[in-house]
């Protein structure tokens, strides 16, 4: 207690400030007050909503520049330029919701079928596998993944023809798919997926879709979004967009 009570009057004290060999040092952490007050950033989901609030928040932009800075494919920040303080304000943060879809896990097919269906776009429909792929994951039968053979780069299973027979098939992958992993707004970008099926005890057959285009989907997206503000706020002349 007593080596407490002392800390504690020591940190009362007013700090020390002492020049050692043209270098300035003082004992305490020390935090600037700035000569500049900054507002709370608005945070909003949609491209559309920034859009509004640059152009009607006229007060708010008749000076100055601004920069809209594409963070990453789900999220823009809107910047003011750097101040007295050599800091900048944060007015706006734009953060995307994206239904989730879990790429890189194996999950019952039924749930997978769900989840392509409702999270993944019809697009482009020559290109896009997504009816190949939900006609494999809705038909294919437990028990033929293992039984017809993996080579670790295709597969091969049976899925159900008619009623009662089955025909053997190799699993499409991989395929070129357009799930929602950007503003709406923009297009989505399609991009290569590896297809897996394999059988589990408890939940029967599973599916899974793992990314494999090392992330180039993340820079297409970010180039469809500057391109989007870019044509929105083209009559906005202190707004410079970066990503």
């Amino acid at each position: 207690m007593l080596k407490a009570a002392i800390e504690k009057i020591l940190s009362l004290d007013a700090p020390h400030i002492e020049e050692i060999e043209g270098r300035t040092y003082v004992d305490k952490d020390m935090t600037q007050i700035g000569k500049e007050l900054r507002a709370t950033s608005i945070t909003m989901n949609n491209l559309s909503s920034l859009v509004d609030f640059i152009k009607k928040s006229k007060a708010d932009f008749k000076t100055g520049h601004y920069i809209a800075q594409v963070v990453s494919p789900t999220e823009v920040r809107l910047f003011s330029s750097l101040d007295a303080d050599r800091q900048r304000e944060t007015l706006a943060v734009v953060k995307a919701e994206i239904p989730e879809f879990s790429f890189g896990q194996f999950i019952g097919n039924e749930e997978f079928v769900i989840g392509v269906q409702s999270k993944f776009l019809n697009e482009d429909a020559e290109a896009n596998d997504k009816p190949i792929i939900l006609q494999f994951a809705g038909n294919v039968k437990a028990g033929t993944v293992a039984e017809y053979g993996d080579t670790g780069v295709g597969q091969k299973a049976a899925i159900k023809k008619g009623v009662a027979s089955l025909q053997e098939v190799e699993v499409p992958s991989p395929c070129r798919l357009m799930p929602y992993r950007t503003f709406t707004e923009v297009a989505q970008p399609m991009s290569n997926f590896i297809f897996r099926v394999k059988d589990n005890d408890r939940l029967g057959v599973t599916c899974a879709l793992f990314e494999a285009d090392g992330g180039a989907w993340k820079n297409e997206a970010k180039a469809n979004i500057k391109a989007y503000l870019e044509k929105e706020l083209a009559d906005v002349s202190n707004i410079f967009v970066i990503s």
